[in-house]
């Protein structure tokens, strides 16, 4: 089967959209299907981690700085050209070739991008996290939670498949390895190995702030932090240094490939709101959710209304809340609710479950 994927990284989009398409790139070639992605090359793109995990990359034009982005999407500045232009591009990208699936994450494309694209695929796949935005496409995957079919009445085409919600989560298969292991050790919660993980990017120094605000918690002593950061990551060398200022042991790790057994061994994780929440939540790891962008706030909301996480819209919320962890009494019965709630959300096999799909489809 072939596949393309259509997908940015940027130090404005982050690294998300990628990492999970490359997830479920990594599961269909597990089932004997041949992917390639086509990303324009934008400040931090991951061109070159595409071609590192055996994938075919081809990039596009860069981006055109005279570029004025419409108000429609509203996230149509992060293309970095018109939707046209990127559809005849990626035309050009794919050839002669018919694709069986095409997999479109990008919060700047839409239905015209993907009715543009019709001659070059059997099938459209779109991933969205928004619903802001009429799509064209065969199966639709959104993998937030809170999220409600009818959320997409009026945006998707009567014959349009739809899977909802965290359950098809497009984690890596080493989450599913790690899960028996992560929630038998949270029987009897404690708290000694503290996890920051604020996205591969991090453009706006959000590791920085959370890092100051653990300056004014009531830190146990026995509490050991981990950092974990992209090796693109703006910020980078003023958190390693604000490390050692810290008034416990901190490591900053970059660029990690071990990320599941970190979070596993980690006992609570200050994290962002985005697409690692569902990692976690496989993993029963209890975690206080920082907002990074004005589109994480629904998910972190609708974590904190299920019981699987702790919402703090500011750094000030979040010394409260660390602070309130951190007492003995509260310590054992919060984390192990929080991590019991977490783990039904999401087992983990999300990208195994789409992959069948896909496959079934085409056959």
């Amino acid at each position: 089967m072939r596949v393309a994927f259509r997908a940015d990284a940027s130090l404005q989009i982050g690294t998300g959209h990628v990492m999970r398409c490359l997830t479920l790139a990594d599961a269909l070639r597990e089932r004997g299907s041949q992917s390639t992605f086509i990303c324009r090359p934008h400040a931090g793109h991951l061109l070159d981690l595409i071609k590192q995990r055996g994938h075919q990359a081809i990039a596009l034009p860069p981006a055109d700085e005279a570029f004025i982005a419409p108000a429609d999407p509203f996230h149509a500045k992060w293309l970095g050209t018109d939707w046209d232009s990127d559809a005849a591009q990626t035309s050009q990208a794919l050839g002669e070739q018919v694709l069986d699936w095409l997999v479109v994450d990008h919060y700047a494309l839409d239905r015209r991008w993907e009715q543009a694209l019709r001659p070059h695929t059997r099938r459209i796949m779109a991933v969205d996290d928004l619903a802001d935005r009429p799509h064209d496409c065969d199966l639709l995957l959104d993998q937030n939670l809170g999220r409600r079919p009818q959320d997409y009445c009026g945006l998707l085409s009567c014959h349009t498949q739809t899977l909802i919600g965290p359950t098809y989560a497009l984690l890596r298969p080493e989450f599913t390895q790690w899960r028996e292991y992560s929630l038998q050790r949270r029987n009897k919660p404690q708290l000694k190995n503290l996890l920051i993980t604020m996205g591969g990017v991090d453009q706006t120094n959000a590791t920085g702030l959370v890092m100051e605000a653990l300056n004014h918690c009531e830190l146990p002593i026995e509490v050991r932090i981990t950092v974990v950061m992209g090796p693109t990551a703006p910020w980078l060398a003023q958190v390693q240094a604000q490390a050692a200022t810290l008034p416990r042991p901190t490591q900053v790790l970059v660029g990690v490939n071990n990320m599941a057994q970190l979070m596993a061994e980690s006992d609570l994780c200050i994290g962002a709101a985005g697409g690692s929440a569902w990692e976690r939540c496989a993993l029963g790891l209890p975690t206080l959710v920082l907002i990074l962008a004005a589109n994480q706030h629904s998910g972190a909301m609708a974590l904190q209304t299920h019981r699987a996480a702790l919402f703090a819209a500011d750094t000030q919320q979040l010394i409260t809340q660390m602070n309130e962890l951190f007492t003995p009494e509260k310590q054992s019965s919060v984390l192990r609710k929080m991590s019991q709630t977490a783990a039904q959300l999401t087992h983990g096999d999300g990208a195994s479950q789409v992959v069948d799909l896909l496959l079934a489809t085409n056959a």
